[in-house]
């Protein structure tokens, strides 16, 4: 064998470096994608998405295309929103097996995840077999509800027979689950899979004291819709998170405090027609919070 002149030894060199170069260029591309906004609630195990009712107006995959231009990767749905994304029907424990397997194969491709469902309930005790029978076939977590107090010791079972959590959501008063005390009174020596939805907007328009609420649900929260209100009182309509009188940084701090885990949703009922940079603005107001409390 003939020995390498110079000339050859360079040639080679400068080929290893391309080699090296494209395989480097692989092993970053094939790697798990980094968002380009830190998400700092995920280390707190919170997973930050919107109620798809946020975007009611619109159809659900409408929402799912608007959530994902808001930096966020989970949603609420609720029943009876038009699917679309040409998928027909709507969003609800009707959907067959072919429907249901569309909706996740799309909101795969989507990279979103749908986690929550409601504000929903149902007559029966069929009827929440059945709601639970949908939940767990659509990978759903918890169920947002105010479900009839009769109903409760059954649910409990079925919470616990499909680990799946049914959180008891408070519209403003004089709806039944207005005030955390009655809510705690409903749920008392049940599976701990039930427990609270805390829309913490509707507590302001009850004029009460979110931070309050959240103290006397602590290790009950299981959920929250988020909102923060340019006023006490009924008449308050949503602003940019941090920037009303729902005082977002102490509920943040709170949640913080009780070790929280679950999904919030940011639920945004103003400027229907044009709220996803409401909700992204939002978004980046909670995460900056975060940040300067950490």
């Amino acid at each position: 064998m003939k020995p390498f002149n110079m000339r050859t030894i360079t040639k080679i060199s400068m080929m290893l470096l391309v080699m090296l170069g494209f395989a480097a260029c692989k092993s970053m591309n094939s790697g798990t994608k980094k968002p380009s906004i830190t998400h700092p609630e995920a280390k707190l195990g919170w997973k930050l998405g919107s109620q798809a009712y946020t975007f009611r107006i619109f159809t659900f995959f409408d929402a799912v295309r608007k959530i994902d231009s808001c930096d966020l990767r989970y949603v609420e749905a609720f029943p009876t929103q038009e699917i679309g994304g040409g998928i027909a029907g709507k969003m609800g424990p009707e959907m067959n097996d072919v429907t249901r397997k569309a909706v996740l194969d799309k909101l795969k491709a989507a990279n979103v995840k749908l986690i929550a469902f409601g504000v929903t309930g149902a007559g029966s005790e069929a009827e929440w077999v059945k709601l639970f029978d949908f939940a767990k076939a659509m990978g759903i977590e918890t169920i947002t509800s105010e479900p009839e107090e009769k109903f409760i010791p059954f649910i409990s079972t079925l919470c616990d027979k499909y680990q799946i959590n049914l959180a008891i959501h408070n519209h403003p008063n004089p709806s039944h689950y207005w005030s955390p005390e009655i809510v705690l009174k409903a749920i008392k020596g049940q599976s701990k899979r039930i427990g609270a939805c805390a829309d913490i907007g509707h507590w302001v328009r009850s004029g009460l004291d979110p931070v309050a609420c959240l103290k006397l649900l602590e290790g009950h929260v299981l959920h929250s819709h988020m909102k923060d209100l340019h006023e006490k009182g009924p008449g308050g309509h949503d602003v940019h998170w941090g920037e009303g009188v729902s005082n977002i940084p102490a509920v943040i701090a709170e949640l913080k405090r009780q070790n929280f885990k679950g999904g919030i949703s940011a639920e945004y009922e103003y400027n229907w027609e044009s709220n996803s940079k409401d909700v992204a603005a939002s978004a980046v107001n909670f995460r900056n919070i975060i940040t300067k409390q950490n």
